[in-house]
């Protein structure tokens, strides 16, 4: 085996977007139209490896702000290597060290972040990275708990508002493109509750649906008069519907509307797909649950996956 690492550059664009398409655990959000569309707030470092001259692996990673870390990926909620069929638990602990080597020669940073995929979101098992982590003495640093219902057999709802049959008459769900009507309820939601803004301003939103209008679909509960009461923005993978964002007005918490919808979601639209992912109800890294938050998800029926970070030393 001969590994060959080179730093990603714009001119190879082509060629890492068809390999995250074919690869055994990579998603949409790891194509460039999707990583770059912040890449103003970044510094990319990413990683392209080469094994006796064939494409093996991705590693996507930015600099954090003190170029002291390695970072994958900055902008993503999850990063490590993205992987094709070939690359066995032996080829890992190669590309694994070369990988180390190439940060510890080519940067000044001091150690990678290292954010796993979670299982949930592989075609096929590609755990070899965690087998790898170990073997290089990393070290666990952060632990979050997401929120997933298995969709083929999903748990039932448990103390939900169940809307009456003259109620849903009067409620209409579309899937649309209207992100400004969802964006101006979800906005008031969490300024109102969390001070704070959605992650994306909603021009970010409207580019990256127009990028990709196949994997970001946005479902909202109407009233008789076409106003919004609630709404979510699902991320549709291979295998996984992933929860983006999740907003509701006063109103539509009052009677329920999300919990219609989400009977909707998991039993019609999504019932084809393997998981639907509701996201993290952790905070500060990880060390506060949210349980309230986490309690509506699991409601729902969803049970936990974790969002891990390693620490590398280099």
């Amino acid at each position: 085996m001969s590994i060959e690492i080179i730093r990603y550059d714009e001119g190879r664009k082509e060629q890492w977007d068809a390999f995250v398409r074919v690869s055994r655990n990579g998603t949409f959000l790891f194509e460039r139209n999707y990583m770059d569309y912040h890449s103003d707030r970044f510094v990319d470092c990413s990683l392209m490896v080469f094994n006796d001259g064939n494409l093996c692996a991705l590693f996507p990673a930015t600099l954090n702000e003190g170029r002291l870390a390695v970072v994958s990926h900055g902008g993503l909620t999850y990063g490590s290597f993205i992987v094709d069929a070939t690359v066995t638990a032996a080829l890992m602990l190669q590309i694994f060290s070369s990988v180390i080597e190439y940060y510890r020669d080519a940067t000044v940073a001091k150690k990678i972040l290292y954010k796993p995929i979670p299982y949930i979101y592989s075609q096929y098992p590609a755990e070899e990275d965690l087998y790898a982590l170990f073997r290089c003495g990393a070290r666990l640093v952060e632990r979050k708990i997401s929120s997933t219902i298995k969709l083929g057999d999903p748990l039932p709802f448990k103390g939900r508002r169940k809307l009456t049959a003259a109620m849903k008459s009067r409620l209409q769900i579309v899937e649309d493109d209207n992100f400004a009507a969802f964006w101006e309820v979800l906005t008031a939601r969490l300024v109102n509750k969390y001070e704070v803004r959605p992650v994306h301003t909603l021009d970010e939103i409207e580019l990256l649906y127009s990028r990709f209008p196949e994997n970001i679909r946005l479902f909202r509960v109407v009233d008789a008069a076409g106003a919004t009461l609630g709404g979510v923005v699902m991320y549709l993978m291979k295998n996984v519907v992933h929860t983006q964002y999740t907003g509701t007005t006063d109103e539509g918490r009052r009677i329920g509307v999300l919990d219609h919808l989400y009977a909707y979601l998991i039993k019609e639209r999504f019932a084809a797909f393997e998981f639907l992912d509701f996201g993290i109800s952790t905070e500060q890294d990880g060390s506060v649950l949210n349980e309230g938050l986490i309690a509506q998800k699991e409601g729902l029926g969803g049970r936990g996956v974790v969002y891990d970070t390693y620490e590398v030393d280099l």
